[in-house]
């Protein structure tokens, strides 16, 4: 009798071992499913992403993906890889203008928005405006 409730211990702590495994993802995080990166680093992770489009852009410009990422052609959420909005284009020239900053101008080696190692980011002109001046017909 000994044997068996040993072995059913055992057993059943097998059996929740390979539950739990199954149960979390203990494989990398998928971090290839970005396309049509061309300021932002092909190899980007999920959280940094987020961190930029949230932490930065967002709250930066006080606007949603929306602003900069058109819909999807059936409808359903957004098409980011998409480049039919002029909004995403400024974006990226805007990404471009804050990192040459930083490079040139603060001399910081590798600029990246998102990092905490910038000086210059959106924020520094953005304040929280979708336009620096909160006015659109001026600019």
């Amino acid at each position: 009798m000994k044997i068996n409730i040993k072995l059913a211990v055992v057993l059943a702590l097998c059996g929740l071992v390979t539950l739990m495994t199954a149960a979390t993802n203990i494989s990398k995080p998928d971090d290839g499913d970005f396309t049509n990166l061309q300021v932002l680093p092909k190899d980007i992770s999920k959280p940094a992403m987020n961190e930029i489009m949230v932490g930065e852009f967002e709250d930066a410009l006080g606007v949603s993906c929306r602003f900069c990422h058109a819909p999807n052609k059936d409808g359903d959420g957004l098409d980011y890889a998409s480049d039919a909005k002029p909004e995403k284009q400024i974006a990226r020239q805007m990404l471009r203008m804050t990192l040459n900053l930083n490079r040139d101008y603060f001399k910081i080696d590798t600029p990246m928005v998102g990092t905490g190692n910038i000086v210059v980011t959106c924020n520094t002109c953005h304040k929280g405006e979708t336009f620096p001046d909160g006015d659109p017909a001026k600019n």
